[in-house]
């Protein structure tokens, strides 16, 4: 399962960012964008694509044949999600049972796309699609653009209307996970300099105040007071060891990710 899915993790350059952007006619921060809320970077330490396993999707596309065996997989509910390498174990096992379904019932790389979607992103079938995602971040970069035209979600980007962006691109549960309001947050934080490599979120711990802790307490199903004190602490230490993060009390880059798909 490793090295069937190892690729070039090599990031972006700048240059490729810009010609997208220039493609879409939109601005080039509308891009960066999107990368950070999906995604912040296209693999995993390990050298494979950062990938989502939506179980709704596996249930649906093998016609709920393995509901009751393997619910944690198939499932007409959406969950489930272990978040980081945890996902391709997730993949592998419904690979075993159905590997077209499985690699189209998974999101993938810098953008996540789903690999449903390849036909829209110009391939002729989902092995082919998948082989582009693993290949490197400017083939994850080419899907995006082919799928935006295709969905016709250029007139959002360029017009910045967040809420139509992410409704056709995440579709009608949006607005739960605030991914109109998120984008909006880091194509601010990208147009108004923000250094490429960091997270428009911000470091948060004990004794920060404000709405971003408001919203990490959401993110977190605790009480939204904005304090960040003893009990939100000990709520981020519980969700870190849980998803195998260090546990530090800390929300950093990595938390904020895992909370992102949580």
């Amino acid at each position: 399962m490793a090295l069937e899915f190892s690729g070039n993790a090599t990031p972006l350059d700048d240059k490729a960012i810009e010609a997208a952007a220039k493609s879409l006619g939109c601005q080039v921060a509308a891009v960066r964008a999107v990368i950070d809320v999906e995604s912040r970077g296209g693999f995993l330490p390990d050298g494979r694509p950062k990938i989502l396993f939506e179980r709704h999707y596996f249930s649906r596309l093998t016609k709920h044949k393995y509901d009751a065996s393997h619910p944690a997989i198939s499932n007409p509910k959406w969950g489930g999600y272990k978040g980081g390498a945890a996902e391709y174990v997730r993949l592998g096992e419904a690979i075993k049972l159905d590997r077209d379904a499985a690699l189209r019932s998974a999101s993938w790389g810098l953008f996540q796309i789903m690999g449903d979607n390849c036909g829209i992103c110009g391939f002729s079938n989902v092995e082919d699609f998948v082989k582009a995602m693993v290949s490197g971040e400017a083939a994850q970069l080419d899907a995006f653009v082919a799928f935006v035209r295709a969905n016709h979600l250029d007139d959002e980007l360029v017009r910045l209307d967040w809420a139509g962006f992410a409704r056709g691109y995440n579709g009608p549960a949006y607005k739960k996970n605030k991914y109109d309001t998120k984008l909006a947050a880091a194509f601010a934080f990208h147009s108004a300099g923000g250094a490429h490599s960091d997270s428009p979120r911000p470091l948060l711990k004990l004794g920060a105040q404000g709405e971003d802790v408001k919203d990490l307490q959401g993110a977190l199903g605790i009480i939204e007071d904005g304090d960040f004190g003893p009990k939100t602490k000990a709520a981020v230490v519980a969700f870190q060891k849980k998803h195998g993060l260090y546990a530090d009390g800390i929300v950093g880059r990595q938390t904020w990710a895992a909370l992102d798909v949580d």
